[in-house]
């Protein structure tokens, strides 16, 4: 579709925006957000008729791009036939949707509980292993992001949450494997692997082993920097839950449905986890919808007891319907092998390539359609382009890198000293050379501060 340009039109829509619509995670009197007009699959564009290639994928939900004509056709023909009806009934998508969702999850995780997002599903898996176990703790790690609800953001450990912390929750927060910037002095992944999972037991030890309900993990962190695991350590995890009865959570809301290459990142470390929860690429974002997939041992906790937890829009059927059509669009149209093949030939030598001739790349790392780069003012020292949590003046080279990135025709994905590479799972091998072509432009301006 060729933009046509509204300018009109859209200062009419902003206006309404910026009267009546409170945005979340910002203060309201210092943000400018773009009104977007239209959107087709790896690209939308602005009322004045800039077109931008989404690097961002919504917010690393549109895994089979925007408009996609068969799940827009599903949510239209739900629409027609049931356009709603409550939970506790049996409706035609929702048993669909759980069953393809099932087939592809590892494991015995064959019962799936539908929630309206990913946040919801962190706090009804927490939820599940604190009744299961019957204990009270929780522990994850720094460095990870799980959902803006009060358990969700709790359970997150960035500074997403420190506003809402009251250090009531029974969480506990460890640091996992991040080599680039180990906290364990590591110099090699197996040293990082076997030093992170020390200290976890360590932790385990020290909080008591009885006490711990669940440890949760995003397979592979999304926002906080796409730090891919190194062999052994999901593993590692697993073994340490089984010893403890702990439950083990993956959280694969940003990982899932192709992100990685794979159906779940969890099918790249071989690990099965006692629930997981997903949303996002589940329908590529359409229709809200998120869920946790549950273990045998778990679901038979709930045979005879009532699982004290539901939703009014638990596995609503204009959602689960999109989610079967984006399930069987992934499977028809190879997305997955698509962003396997394309991570493996495409992205990462091309971020490598920009690395070595941008002195602000300090690090490329990812996997399929998941990747960063970390910047850095200096190689050598990795001190990083914009301080911790940097704001406003701090965070100047970052707002630089970002603006320019817009410039030239991508919308970019930034968070603190990173910039993630996170396109549709079905964008062509075309539109990357675009991207890659204006993101080195942008790294240009990033070079600037550097030392």
């Amino acid at each position: 579709m060729t933009p046509q340009p509204n300018p009109r039109a859209g200062a009419a829509v902003k206006a309404a925006d910026r009267a009546h619509v409170f945005h979340s995670w910002s203060a309201q009197e210092l943000i400018d957000p773009l009104a977007v007009a239209g959107a087709e699959g790896s690209y939308f564009w602005d009322y004045d008729g800039k077109r931008y290639l989404d690097f961002t994928s919504g917010l690393v939900y549109t895994n089979i791009g925007y408009q996609h004509p068969k799940v827009v056709a599903a949510i239209q023909e739900q629409a027609a036939t049931l356009s709603t009806f409550a939970p506790a009934f049996v409706v035609e998508a929702r048993s669909e949707a759980a069953r393809l969702i099932a087939e592809r999850t590892p494991g015995d995780l064959d019962k799936i509980f539908f929630t309206n997002g990913g946040a919801d599903a962190v706090e009804h898996a927490v939820r599940m292993a604190r009744l299961h176990t019957g204990r009270a703790k929780v522990l994850s790690a720094y460095r990870s992001y799980h959902g803006g609800t009060q358990q969700a953001v709790n359970i997150t450990g960035d500074p997403r949450r420190w506003a809402s912390d009251s250090a009531a929750a029974g969480v506990v927060h460890f640091w996992a494997p991040y080599l680039y910037r180990s906290r364990f002095y590591s110099e090699t992944e197996e040293q990082e692997a076997a030093r992170a999972l020390e200290h976890l037991e360590t932790t385990i030890a020290f909080e008591g082993p009885g006490t711990v309900a669940a440890i949760v993990l995003e397979t592979v962190p999304g926002t906080a920097g796409i730090m891919v695991p190194p062999p052994g350590y999901l593993a590692g995890v697993r073994e340490l839950c089984d010893k403890h009865g702990i439950v083990f959570i993956l959280d694969e809301v940003m990982a899932g449905f192709g992100r990685t290459g794979e159906w779940f990142a969890a099918d790249l470390f071989d690990v099965t986890p006692d629930l997981m929860t997903f949303a996002k690429g589940v329908n590529s974002g359409y229709v809200p919808l998120g869920g946790v997939a549950i273990c045998g041992e778990i679901a038979e906790t709930f045979g005879k007891r009532a699982y004290p937890g539901g939703l009014t829009y638990s596995g609503h059927p204009l959602a689960c319907a999109a989610a079967v059509a984006t399930i069987n669009v992934m499977a028809e149209e190879g997305v997955v092998d698509n962003a396997r093949r394309l991570g493996e030939s495409v992205v990462g030598p091309a971020l490598r390539e920009l690395a070595e001739r941008h002195p602000s790349v300090g690090e490329v790392r990812g996997v399929g359609m998941f990747w960063a780069l970390e910047l850095v003012k200096n190689r050598e020292t990795r001190e990083p382009l914009v301080p911790y949590n940097a704001a406003g003046e701090a965070n100047a080279p970052m707002a630089a890198f970002a603006t320019a990135a817009k410039h030239h025709g991508i919308w970019p994905f930034v968070n603190m000293n990173r910039t993630h590479v996170v396109p549709p799972c079905n964008v062509s091998e075309a539109e990357l050379k675009e991207g890659f072509e204006a993101l080195d432009a942008a790294l240009s301006v990033a070079d600037e501060y550097t030392q």
